[in-house]
């Protein structure tokens, strides 16, 4: 076993190609409804905010099962859950082609969410498990994929069939053939090899320890916190540096978008090419650097000197925090410990999803306030928090 918890044999070929495949999968439905709105919304005769219900429940929902992965994985293994998962996933999605009610769509969101919450948590435990840093960033650039395949699906089934129906049937049935390869590979998932017996280790995934437990863990809410802040910084930037830059800079709308999607796109490649050298430099200095390099471009932005720095400074944030979140999973043992990490990771995804929510609608309530010019302000507290929480957080590692 290496000192993050990880024992010292390589995943096979194929479970890594299907953890791939199945975080695109993940992003695909996240990808959906923003093109598919109008039409839904015109299908079931509801106003135009109705959207907010469905992403509620669907958030709880992911909440709710992130949360109690680790529970779930000591009892039933992770191919188990991510096999069950996918079936209610894509279940759901389909099932939102055929209900004849808004109530129901807003009852499969809820289901959905505790499908795709359990494969973020189930998918993200093995790796922090078996995959080197590079490995774990290239499985999150993954899920990047996935959410620009979303929206491409569904606006071509809208303009070559007129029926946002069919791009959820397309991705529900992929989520359900995802299922059906997980069924078939459950053996692949289950790694206790006679070395590790013999050696008397066990693998992070292998403890049993309770929930409560995990809970009490001052190093876990230390965790927990790092993915509240990080997530909610990496939403809010995305959701509200168009409002900013149109409405209080006026960047023309055609800029705006491009630096938004330049942020996005800047974001998966750095991802990508953060896979090739992880590994080397580690998750600390991955992070460090990642945090440094966001805020000179949040400062970038906050100093407003010209409409080209805006669009200057959103690529190279997002560039900069994109290899963030996945070494903060892969650091999880050495920071709360072996025992705890496990629970630990899938309480994080739900912190993480929490963050999203929370802090990118306090941002809007005080752009609404105060000023939309506050983001930097705020962006920028956020960013020198997290710096100092991981420096907190590396004195605090555990010796494993």
């Amino acid at each position: 076993m290496d000192k993050s918890g990880k024992i010292q044999n390589k995943p096979k070929i194929g479970v890594i190609i299907l953890a791939y495949i199945a975080f695109i999968a993940l992003g695909m439905p996240d990808g959906l409804l923003g093109v598919a709105w109008p039409s839904v919304r015109m299908s079931f005769s509801i106003p135009l905010d109705a959207v907010g219900l469905l992403l509620a429940v669907s958030v709880i929902g992911y909440l709710i099962s992130s949360f109690l992965s680790g529970p779930l994985i000591t009892r039933i293994s992770i191919g188990t859950l991510l096999a069950g998962s996918c079936t209610i996933t894509g279940a759901a999605l389909i099932g939102y082609t055929f209900v004849p009610a808004w109530w129901m769509i807003i009852l499969l969101g809820f289901i959905s969410g505790l499908g795709a919450g359990a494969i973020d948590a189930g998918l993200n435990s093995y790796g922090a498990a078996y995959f080197h840093e590079g490995l774990m960033q290239w499985l999150h650039a993954s899920y990047g994929i996935g959410v620009t395949l979303g929206p491409l699906i569904m606006t071509a089934t809208l303009t070559t069939l007129n029926s946002w129906r069919m791009g959820y049937r397309i991705v529900g049935g992929f989520q359900l053939l995802m299922a059906i390869c997980f069924a078939l590979t459950l053996p692949l998932w289950i790694q206790k090899e006679a070395a590790n017996r013999s050696n008397k280790s066990k693998h992070l995934t292998e403890y049993k320890t309770p929930l409560s437990k995990t809970i009490c863990q001052y190093r876990v809410w230390l965790s927990l916190l790092l993915f509240f802040l990080y997530t909610g910084s990496e939403i809010s930037l995305g959701t509200w540096i168009y409002t900013l830059l149109v409405t209080s800079r006026g960047v023309s709308p055609d800029m705006a978008g491009l630096s938004v999607g330049s942020y996005w796109a800047t974001f998966t490649i750095g991802r990508f090419t953060a896979g090739l050298y992880a590994k080397r430099v580690g998750v600390n200095l991955l992070v460090l650097f990642g945090l440094l390099v966001a805020l000179a471009g949040i400062l970038l932005l906050w100093w407003n000197l010209s409409n080209l720095m805006n669009l200057v400074a959103m690529p190279l944030i997002g560039f900069a925090i994109a290899p963030i979140f996945p070494a903060l999973v892969s650091g999880t043992s050495k920071r709360v410990g072996v025992r705890f990490a496990t629970n630990t990771i899938g309480m994080q995804m739900a912190a993480a999803g929490l963050g999203a929510a929370a802090i990118t609608g306090l941002l809007g309530i005080l752009g609404r306030r105060i000023s939309l010019e506050v983001f930097p302000f705020c962006l920028t507290v956020l960013f020198l928090v997290l710096f100092g929480l991981h420096i907190l957080t590396k004195k605090f590692e555990v010796k494993v």
